[in-house]
């Protein structure tokens, strides 16, 4: 049991984590590409933790010649092409709101893959909880207001939202093999690659380093170096959350900690409310009590994923 609450708490701390990000990533964006922020996140993340993996415990990096390409897929799949479509969905129009809520119907997909492929059990409770989640996102992010359909841009969502589940479900089963810290070193060890092919690093726009950041919202008086917020952004809001959700992975099942990781719309909301002062409703108000409802549900079910 103490386990299990272990689980569910770095799952909830992860959340946290990605919700202050992005903040920190709305104010940096103003300043470089979507493409080249994913590229230095994943590349920095990477050098980072391989060094800290390589003193703590390099032999969990070692892979067999045969889970290579199951390695690369993790990568490639799990990490490069949930940013890919997320980025194509809010780069041919479609709403933030509506291409999250897309991307969060990521438990849908692994409950699915659960009963109909591994031919495992789920609760019926986990139905409900997905369902009660979902209304709860659309209420939170009122995805009715400036609605606006776009194929492509709703496809790139789609496909992110089958990336965030397969990233669920082969983590569920890699960390089986090896540690969180090498998992990770992996995936966004991959992903740097993938991203690198079609962004060579010689081009890099440097100069974020050096520019001077506005804070925005309630903090406007202030500015910080580029540098900084870059060094936040791969710490605290890639590293540390990937880290959290890996071992929270390890201590639940893919689907119970794909329906909690749906706290964080909900929670980015609250941030986005304290720190750039943007006013919640009474309806979004219901709605995030509505995604915890669900959650607790969820949480509360039991899925026999074998």
């Amino acid at each position: 049991m103490l386990n299990k609450h272990r689980g569910e708490l770095y799952l909830v701390l992860a959340a946290i984590f990605f919700s202050i990000n992005g903040v920190i990533v709305t104010l940096v964006l103003d300043h470089m590409s979507t493409f080249r922020l994913a590229q230095l996140r994943a590349l920095g993340t990477f050098a980072l933790l391989l060094i800290i993996t390589l003193i703590q415990d390099r032999k969990s990096l070692k892979a067999q010649r045969r889970e290579i390409p199951t390695l690369i897929v993790y990568g490639v799949i799990g990490f490069a092409m949930v940013q890919l479509g997320y980025f194509i969905g809010i780069s041919q129009g479609v709403p933030l709101s509506l291409v999250l809520i897309i991307e969060f119907t990521a438990p849908i997909w692994i409950v699915l893959w659960i009963k109909f492929v591994r031919k495992g059990k789920v609760a019926k409770d986990m139905w409900s909880a997905i369902a009660l989640c979902l209304i709860g996102l659309v209420l939170v992010a009122k995805v009715w207001e400036g609605f606006a359909f776009d194929l492509i841009g709703t496809l790139g969502a789609v496909g992110a939202a089958i990336a965030l589940a397969v990233y669920f479900l082969m983590s569920e089963t890699q960390v089986k093999k090896r540690s969180a810290q090498a998992m990770i070193v992996w995936g966004l060890g991959v992903t740097g690659v993938f991203w690198s092919i079609f962004l060579p690093i010689w081009t890099f726009p440097t100069q974020i380093f050096t520019a001077e950041i506005n804070l925005q919202g309630r903090f406007a008086e202030y500015s910080a170096p580029g540098w900084l917020l870059i060094a936040h952004v791969i710490i605290f809001g890639t590293m540390v959350p990937y880290l959290l959700v890996v071992n929270g992975i390890r201590r639940l099942n893919a689907s119970t900690s794909s329906v909690i990781g749906m706290l964080e719309p909900v929670i980015a909301g609250i941030f986005a409310w304290i720190w750039l002062s943007q006013s919640w409703s009474a309806i979004q108000l219901a709605g995030g009590a509505i995604v915890l409802i669900g959650i607790y549900i969820a949480d509360r079910a039991k899925t026999n994923a074998k």
